[in-house]
């Protein structure tokens, strides 16, 4: 049974890992020596690292890839990626390769604004508390001058704020809804910031405003979007679609939207139909410093607005002509947080160009749709394995630990043939006997 520790926080990272090594790992120098072996050697750059979170131990490793090639509003762009599975990186590169010829993806962003909320109870009569709100909204606004002041001189600032009445779902349940426009910002801090303050407010006025009682429950920003949306879409001729001999481009049209509406239908399909979107999504919100939890939790709750969990994209043909779309909502930031800490971060928002959030936004949607369009492609032709598991071949070779001698044999052998786990077990082994 593990054993409990008292001050683990005030220990230096060295005493926390042999604490650590001791506790679970039996004592191992190898065990230590692992975490060590990510430390980076620039103690500066490790101290950074450090500071990130807390109770840091060591650094943990994801690729950052590169997909090329993407032309989105007549610009072209190599996209970075960070993400640790097979084929993703591929998938995207192949999707923008083929639409790169076929006049690229177009992207807007429709929408910007973001939501926070005072959560509180008030026992007395709405019509008290509606009238006390009207009065006050004014001296809420005022209050948080001092906060707002630097995102209002940028263009950004609270939009607006409303009273909202909740009790026929919870007793005595009501809320400040208040909606913020903070640019290039994600916008939490300040958005958390302007909700305690008005919070504040309310809570000193209501005792010698109201004759009921008000209790703050809690304030703090939503993660849920739905009126931050980007759109990225592709279209060409139907005659155009496919380069697969095997299928004629209007059969793979009529299949490709009929795996699309089976996603719009089907909750089971769904899930895994916007998980391959999410693949290219998260690659490039943890590439540029973003909250990809955020961007999840977001994304599901605005697949199922319906009542119903369904696919993020769509698909039709009109007048002969192809189209596949995206909407989704995304709060991004290019400023703030990570995005001026971290050295590959920054690296990353220069690759881009340094793009506004909305630019970023643009960047964001249109990978996912590639990454979902590559998706179904393969599923509608070749299946997903054929490509897939090529591009898990390496992983599979390395678990075996193979050397660079039967790699590379092993790697000619799958150019013609079904790559599955047990047939590189078996190849390996023919090739070690």
């Amino acid at each position: 049974m593990a054993k409990t520790i008292t001050g683990f926080s005030k220990l230096s990272k060295s005493d926390k890992i042999d604490w650590l090594v001791q506790t679970y790992f039996g004592d191992s120098q190898s065990a230590k020596a692992l975490m060590k072996q990510y430390w980076n050697s620039d103690k500066k750059l490790q101290m950074l690292h450090d500071e990130f979170i807390e109770n840091t131990i060591t650094n943990y490793y994801l690729p950052l890839g590169v997909a090329p090639n993407f032309l989105i509003n007549g610009n072209v762009y190599a996209i970075p990626m960070a993400i640790e599975e097979s084929s993703v990186v591929a998938a995207a590169s192949k999707a923008a390769k083929f639409w790169f010829d076929r006049g690229g993806f177009k992207a807007k962003v429709i929408s910007t604004e973001k939501i926070g909320q005072v959560h509180f109870t008030y026992d007395g009569s709405f019509e008290e508390l509606s009238t006390f709100f009207k009065t006050i909204k004014p001296m809420l606004l005022n209050e948080v001058k001092p906060i707002s002041k630097n995102m209002e001189k940028r263009g950004g600032g609270i939009l607006d704020i409303l009273l909202c009445n909740k009790s026929d779902l919870l007793d005595n349940y009501y809320q400040l809804h208040v909606t913020f426009e903070t640019l290039d910002a994600m916008g939490a801090n300040f958005i958390n910031s302007c909700l305690e303050q008005f919070a504040k407010t309310l809570k000193s006025e209501a005792k010698h405003s109201l004759d009921g009682n008000l209790d703050i429950i809690m304030s703090i920003l939503s993660n849920y979007v739905p009126n931050c949306i980007v759109k990225a879409e592709v279209s060409c001729a139907v005659e155009d679609l496919s380069d697969n001999p095997n299928i004629s481009a209007k059969q793979f049209a009529e299949k490709f939207i009929q795996a699309v509406r089976i996603a719009e239908v089907e909750p089971y399909r769904a899930v895994t139909h916007n998980k391959g979107i999410m693949n290219g999504i998260d690659a490039v919100i943890m590439a540029t410093g973003n909250d990809f939890r955020a961007v999840e939790a977001s994304v599901h709750a605005y697949a199922s607005k319906s009542g119903k969990y369904r696919s993020l994209t769509h698909a039709e043909v009109n007048n002969d002509t192809f189209k596949f779309w995206i909407e989704i909502p995304l709060a991004l930031g290019t400023v703030g947080g990570l995005t001026k800490l971290h050295p590959l971060v920054k690296l990353a928002l220069e690759m881009l160009g340094n793009p506004s959030a909305k630019d970023l936004m643009k960047i964001v949607a249109v990978a996912g749709l590639a990454q979902n369009f590559a998706a179904l492609r393969s599923l509608i032709t070749t299946g997903i394995q054929e490509g897939h598991m090529k591009m898990h071949l390496m992983n599979i070779l390395n678990q075996m630990e193979a050397t660079a001698e039967e790699k590379e044999k092993v790697v000619a052998h799958f150019k013609n043939n079904t790559v599955t786990h047990s047939a590189v077990v078996s190849e390996i082994e023919k090739l070690r006997r």
